[in-house]
């Protein structure tokens, strides 16, 4: 395979990028001029809609990959099992075989007759949202905005509505910031399934619906032996990535962009990522609102680094993304969710790291959500009501916190830092701070039995020089009993304390 250099490749494609653009596409020219936007420091939560016709079939995620897997490979003994994917047997079993009924066929069973944007998003104000984030294209190369690439798109197909578009329009009602995820670098590759045939079995060499020319343009073509890595080789693809998440950015002008991958493709990746800041430039009359997010498996200053279902360890320097789901990212029958106290010390300990949380909220393929996914958010809207103040426009503080969870052993992240799966066993002394001027907030992540010490403050500590002026309970109006001692700073349990996932004080300096 001839090699094209990425000078070469730019110019083959076509600049969108011109001299007198602040950003050009490099690397030093992402570090000189850009930096993280006070929206998003400030807004710290963000609801996704991780949502496409791969909700159908109820089977949870990849399933377009994995319905064509008819004989599973074995990555720790780098062997064939002999034995098919449960989403194909799954799809065999209701479907058909998908030689006739693949991915394609499963497309217009995507109708989201109970789509209701408008109603989800004062759902997700309420719950604390400070923006929202809409899939554009899932791996399955399906585009959920009105697309003029090709005609695998939710205007033309299944809901014949502009997915992206609606959402939009509806966070901006709220007063929510706005946001696309992109997906599509995978898809030339993850896609490749659907142009096998079976290994075993009755139907063993009948080529799947991939293999037809006629749909190509939703499997893309196959790809040659030397094209086996996540993030493909050919430059046609790679062009074709351009040209669809350029459409994106230009017929939407989104705050936030992310691409679930590292920033794709080298050059053409770094054309995109120019466009897209110039872009917001020029929206926003010459003040830079994008965040971009990508996976480069450490923060820095030319975009906002994602961990998918990962945390950071310590306080960054730069801001951060968790991305993470409530449950699966693609609904499936009977999926167990975070609760709200899971998902509420998740927040607080990203928060106080410097970080922000984009949690996916599954929804079912007509739209709604599950009335226990309901009940879920109204409970984490009840806890933001009373004590938000204390993560909105919050800073770290000098140390995350403090308490037996910062020393416990952590697991490591599937995609980098540490993992977010980890069921902490909170006590009254694991506490995490923010802070706001001379404002400290420290959070409990647990509901205090006893009279409670935060060492972090005590006479003469190092951390603090200032004299402590008060010391409140967010959510009530009482008076508390407190003094400062060699040990720390000590409250003497309220005579009411509500039962918490995370109880806080606001410590005036």
């Amino acid at each position: 395979m001839i090699k094209i250099t990425s000078l070469a490749l730019l110019i083959g494609i076509g600049l969108n990028v011109s001299a007198q653009d602040k950003f050009q596409p490099t690397l030093q020219s992402f570090e000189a001029n850009y930096k993280c936007p006070e929206w998003f420091r400030d807004a710290k939560f963000g609801i996704w809609a991780h949502w496409g016709p791969q909700a159908v079939p109820r089977q949870g995620d990849w399933y377009a990959k994995k319905l064509y897997i008819n004989d599973v490979y074995d990555k720790k003994t780098k062997t064939f099992t002999g034995k098919p994917d449960p989403d194909y047997t799954y799809h065999l079993a209701h479907y058909g075989h998908p030689s006739k009924f693949g991915y394609k066929d499963i497309i217009p069973l995507w109708k989201a007759q109970r789509f209701d944007p408008e109603k989800l998003m004062a759902l997700y104000k309420r719950v604390g949202a400070r923006y929202f984030v809409s899939m554009g294209t899932h791996c399955d190369n399906f585009f959920l905005w009105n697309s003029k690439i090709h005609r695998w798109n939710a205007v033309n197909m299944g809901p014949h509505k502009d997915i992206v578009g609606l959402w939009q329009a509806a966070a901006k009602k709220e007063g929510l910031h706005f946001g696309v995820s992109e997906h599509l670098g995978y898809t030339y590759n993850w896609f490749q399934t659907s142009h096998g045939a079976d290994k075993v079995g009755a139907m063993a060499g009948v080529p799947y619906d991939g293999n037809d020319p006629a749909y190509q343009d939703l499997y893309h073509a196959k790809a040659d032996t030397t094209d086996n890595a996540n993030l493909t080789n050919n430059i046609a693809n790679q062009q074709n990535w351009l040209s669809s998440i350029t459409e994106l950015i230009d017929n939407y002008h989104p705050d936030l962009l992310y691409s679930d991958s590292k920033l794709p493709f080298d050059g053409i990746g770094r054309e995109m990522l120019a466009h897209y800041y110039n872009d917001n430039l020029k929206s926003n009359h010459g003040k830079l609102e994008a965040v971009y997010n990508c996976k480069t498996g450490e923060t820095n200053a030319k975009w906002v680094l994602d961990i998918e279902r990962g945390l950071t360890d310590s306080i960054t320097p730069f801001p951060w993304q968790t991305d993470t789901s409530i449950g699966d990212w693609f609904y499936r029958t009977g999926q167990k969710y975070k609760n709200a106290n899971e998902i509420i010390q998740m927040l607080v300990d990203i928060v106080s790291k410097n970080g922000n949380l984009l949690l996916n909220v599954v929804q079912t393929p007509e739209g709604d959500l599950d009335e226990d996914v309901v009940a879920i958010l109204e409970q984490v809207a009840t806890w933001i009501s009373i004590n938000g103040e204390g993560i909105y426009g919050s800073r770290p503080w000098k140390i995350y916190g403090e308490g037996p969870s910062i020393t416990a052993v952590k697991k490591p992240g599937q995609f980098g830092g540490i993992s977010d799966a980890d069921k902490n066993d909170y006590s009254q002394a694991d506490f995490r701070f923010t802070t706001k001027g001379d404002t400290l907030y420290a959070f409990c992540l647990a509901t205090p039995t006893k009279e409670i010490k935060i060492v972090s403050l005590a006479k003469n500590a190092a951390l603090s020089n200032k004299r402590i002026a008060s010391v409140k309970l967010l959510g009530s109006k009482n008076e508390l009993d407190w003094h400062q001692s060699e040990e720390g700073l000590i409250i003497k349990k309220p005579s009411s304390l509500p039962n918490s996932p995370a109880t806080v004080f606001k410590i005036e300096l």
